[in-house]
């Protein structure tokens, strides 16, 4: 077993399964994506630590994989069926894409940097994780050329209430994301019933915030 096998089993044992991720298609398709794939050559020792890792480079925002037990809890609470269609918000570099792609039919990523854009469908392909279309846009913006969606997965934290996503689930959608709209900020999935809402918390935790989705300050005379 190679080194990077060999981290990529201790992350999916020490820190995945310990966190009450049972969902054995998570814990598959963490074990089989190269999450080392996913990362700058420089950065890849760093690849299966309990971070968020920081995978821009020299981009205009820092962009992130998100920490893979945040990551695989949310996944776990949205359920997601082989038949559904999946928007990952602020993919970077396309890790959370490729691990869903692995038990969703059809994903669709976006990134707001058009580069990290190119780059992970470029890795996704080399991956084989043909069912994933990476397309440039900002977060808050979704997809509302392909909604609604099954699922859609932030890559990520908000700082705002993300009510154009909202607006792209299909009744009995499901959105999961960790909401950073008050402190502290905690893992969230909102669940789309005939135009209403529903918010149900799943655990603290914290992400970098996706580029676009800050609170912007009220001006104070």
């Amino acid at each position: 077993m190679s080194g990077f096998a060999t981290a990529r089993q201790k992350m999916v044992d020490g820190q995945v399964r310990p966190s009450d991720v049972t969902d054995i298609r998570i814990l598959d398709a963490m074990l089989a994506v190269p999450r080392e794939a996913f990362v700058p050559e420089n950065k890849q020792a760093l690849a299966y630590l309990d971070l968020d890792l920081d995978v821009s480079e020299g981009g205009a925002a820092k962009r992130f994989l998100i920490k893979p037990v945040v990551l695989a809890k949310m996944l776990q609470a949205a359920d997601i069926k082989e038949a559904d269609r999946v928007l990952v918000v602020g993919c970077a570099t396309g890790y959370a894409a490729a691990v869903i792609a692995r038990f969703a039919s059809q994903v669709t990523a976006t990134e707001s940097d058009p580069a990290l854009a190119a780059k992970a469908q470029a890795i996704l392909a080399s991956n084989g994780c043909g069912n994933v279309t990476v397309r440039p846009a900002a977060p808050v913006d979704g997809d509302p050329a392909k909604a609604p969606y099954d699922v859609i997965v932030l890559n990520g934290a908000t700082e705002i209430v993300p009510e154009q996503l909202y607006g792209q689930l299909r009744s009995g959608g499901r959105l999961v994301g960790v909401f950073a709209t008050s402190r502290p900020a905690r893992a969230t999935i909102v669940t789309a019933s005939h135009g209403d809402f529903g918010h149900r918390t799943l655990f603290d935790a914290a992400a970098p915030v996706l580029p676009g989705m800050e609170l912007v300050p009220a001006f104070v005379f």
